[in-house]
């Protein structure tokens, strides 16, 4: 319940959404140096859509990330992450998502990285609805491996932790 006593919107209104790219991002973290430091950065979202369904579970989410915009802080680790050694940026610019089932914890779907395509399941832990807008924040672990991204093992960490906060805008 609101202050003024009403209930608030647990599900957005039915309806498309695009994803306000300035108002969301993609955190991350890891380790490196055989698991002894870890590493924080972030991702950049291109863009994407979510069309909101009833029954919940036929609604989608598409999502484009910039695997260029890989960020920590370091630059000659940044470099060497979106090089041919890993992330190959310059062959394959974009990470994608898209669902195949959405219900009210989680969003699942295949998440498309360096030319390999994986299933990958987004919990979400935390959502607020607006009248025109709703924000979601929701967690997920990366394999790298999965995916074809094997250099440096042991010095580089095999898993990313990522917390996406995605804000929604209806069309």
């Amino acid at each position: 319940m609101d202050a003024t006593g009403n209930t608030a919107a647990t599900t957005p209104r039915l309806g498309r959404y695009t994803i306000d790219t300035d108002k969301s991002s993609i955190s991350f973290k890891s380790r490196h140096l055989f698991g002894l430091l870890p590493v924080h950065g972030t991702f950049a979202i291109r863009g994407g859509t979510v069309e909101v369904a009833e029954p919940i579970f036929e609604s989608s989410v598409q999502a484009e990330v910039d695997a260029a915009s890989f960020r920590t802080g370091h630059a000659q680790r940044d470099a060497a992450v979106r090089s041919v050694t890993f992330l190959d940026t310059d062959r394959h610019p974009l990470i994608t998502f898209a669902s195949d089932r959405v219900d009210t914890t989680t969003v699942s779907g295949t998440l498309t990285t360096c030319g390999r395509s994986r299933p990958a399941s987004l919990s979400i832990v935390h959502s607020e609805v607006l009248a025109d807008a709703f924000t979601v924040r929701a967690t997920t672990r990366v394999d790298r491996t999965a995916f074809g991204v094997t250099a440096a093992r042991g010095m580089a960490g095999r898993h990313l932790d990522l917390t996406l906060e995605i804000r929604c805008v209806r069309i």
